[in-house]
C-alpha cells in the first residue's frame, strides 16, 4: 500500500512551497539503499510532508509513459494503478466525441483525473464533469484537470444531467487487484442499474466475464476489450452498442503509432486447416474478445484447430509477428531437444496453447548450446499433440 495522503498533503503540495519541496525532493535518488537518507533531508526542511514528497515523486516516476506530463500530476499509488493509459483515455475520449458531438460527458469516479484530462483536450464535445466521494482525489484531481468541474457526489446518485455518463470502478485495493463483478466499488452491476436508460460506458477488468454479464444480468450493450502494446487493458462496456455489434476488440500500438478493430458483425466463417508458411497468435484482445475466427477471416487466416487461438497463413497482416514454419513434429520433448541441438539451436522462444507445458521449466531442460535463435509452438490439433519448429519474422508492408 502507498502512503495515506491528507487533504492538507494536498493543499501544501499545490502550494509555492510545495512545488519546491516537490522540485527538490526529485532531485533526490529516492531508492533503496538511499531511502533513509533521502527522508532524513526532507524530514529537516518540510516537515510534516516528507513523505507525501517521496510518494508523490515516486509515483510521477512510475507514470512515465502511463500518464501525460506526469510532472505536474498530484496522484496516489493505488490511482496511478487504476489509472487509465493514456493512449487509451484518448481513443475512448475520441470515440465518445464521434459517437456523441458536443455532448456533456460526466465522469461519476474522476478519481485524480486520467479520464477527465483526455475528455478535457478532445475536440467535439462538451463541457467535462468529474465527481468523486474521495476528497484527496478530487483535490488532485482539481490540480490536474483544472479545466474540468470538479465536485464531491456519490456515483450511485445521479448529480448532473449530462449527456454520457463514464465510470471506472475501483477494482484494486491495497495494491491487489480484482476481477469479480460483485467486489468493485461502487458495485459494478450497481452502477449499471442506476444509470439504465442512459448513455453509459463503463471501464471493467479485462477478465470479466461479459458472456455471465449478459445472461444472469441482462446486459444488452456492447464489451469493447482494449489492449495496448500487447497487453490488454481493460474491457469497456457501452450501454448503447454500435449498430449490430456486441463484441469488440480494439488494439492500439503506440511504437507504430498504430489502432486497429475488429467486431463481431464481421464475417467468421474461418476456415480449419493445415499449417501453412506462417503461424501467428492473434493479440490478446481479439482473444478475449472472442474474435479469433473474424480475425482471421479478415486477413486471408485460418485455424489450426477450432478450439485455439492460434492462425495460419501464407502472408502475415501487415504488422503482425508471426513464426514460419521450419518442420512439424508430434509434440516430444525427447525428440524436441534432439531435433533443436541438430538444427544447432542455442536460443528459443516457446509458445504453447491446449498443453500442459511450462516453457520455461521446458527451456531449461533443453540445455541449448547451439548459435541460431529459434521458435518452438507447442499447441494441440484436435486430440494430438504437437508442435511447430519455426523462425520467428515480422511483416512491415
Amino acid at each position: 500500500m502507498g502512503y495515506d495522503f491528507s487533504i492538507d498533503d494536498v493543499a501544501y503540495l499545490r502550494s509555492d512551497a510545495g512545488r519546491s519541496a516537490l522540485a527538490f525532493a526529485d532531485s533526490l535518488a529516492l531508492q533503496p539503499d538511499t531511502m533513509l537518507g533521502d527522508i532524513e533531508k526532507l524530514a529537516k526542511g518540510y516537515s510534516p510532508h516528507q513523505a507525501a514528497l517521496v510518494e508523490t515523486v515516486t509515483c510521477r516516476r512510475k507514470a512515465v509513459g502511463k500518464l501525460r506530463d506526469p510532472q505536474r500530476l498530484l496522484l496516489t499509488a493505488d490511482a496511478l494503478q487504476q489509472a487509465t493509459a493514456y493512449p487509451v483515455a484518448d481513443h475512448r475520449a475520441a470515440e465518445l466525441a464521434a459517437r456523441y458531438p458536443g455532448a456533456t460527458v460526466h465522469d461519476v469516479t474522476c478519481s485524480i483525473g486520467a479520464d477527465l484530462a483526455a475528455l478535457a483536450r478532445t475536440r467535439g464535445l462538451g463541457d467535462v464533469i468529474g465527481s468523486d466521494l474521495d476528497e484527496v482525489r478530487l483535490a488532485m484531481a482539481q490540480h490536474n484537470v483544472p479545466e474540468a468541474a470538479v465536485s464531491r457526489a456519490d456515483a450511485l446518485v445521479p448529480s448532473s444531467d449530462a449527456d454520457v455518463f463514464i465510470a471506472d470502478p475501483a477494482r484494486r485495493s491495497g495494491g491487489r487487484r480484482t476481477f469479480r463483478m460483485d467486489d468493485t466499488e461502487p458495485p459494478l452491476l450497481d452502477v449499471l442499474d442506476v444509470y439504465a436508460g442512459r448513455p453509459l460506458v463503463m471501464k471493467s477488468a479485462p477478465g470479466i466475464d461479459y458472456t455471465l454479464l449478459r445472461e444472469r444480468h441482462g446486459f444488452t450493450g456492447e464489451v469493447q476489450v482494449v489492449s495496448l502494446d500487447g497487453g490488454v487493458r481493460e474491457a469497456c462496456l457501452w450501454s448503447e452498442p454500435a449498430p449490430g455489434v456486441t463484441r469488440r476488440a480494439t488494439v492500439i500500438r503506440t511504437g507504430t503509432n498504430t489502432t486497429y478493430e475488429i467486431t463481431d458483425a464481421a464475417d467468421d466463417s474461418a476456415a480449419v486447416d493445415d499449417a501453412g508458411i506462417w503461424i501467428m497468435d492473434p493479440d490478446g484482445a481479439v482473444v478475449r474478445a472472442g474474435l479469433v475466427r473474424h480475425y482471421a477471416k479478415a486477413h486471408g487466416l485460418w485455424q489450426l484447430d477450432p478450439q485455439i487461438a492460434y492462425l495460419s497463413g501464407d502472408e502475415l497482416p501487415v504488422g503482425e509477428r508471426g513464426w514460419r514454419v521450419l518442420e512439424q513434429l508430434v509434440y516430444s520433448e525427447k525428440q524436441l531437444k534432439r531435433r533443436l541441438a541438430e538444427l544447432d539451436c542455442g536460443a528459443v522462444e516457446i509458445l504453447v496453447r491446449g498443453i500442459d507445458a511450462d516453457p520455461d521449466a521446458l527451456r531449461k531442460r533443453l540445455k541449448l548450446k547451439g548459435s541460431r535463435s529459434l521458435a518452438v509452438v507447442i499447441t494441440r490439433i484436435g486430440r494430438r499433440g504437437v508442435m511447430f519448429i519455426c523462425e520467428a519474422g515480422v511483416r512491415r508492408t
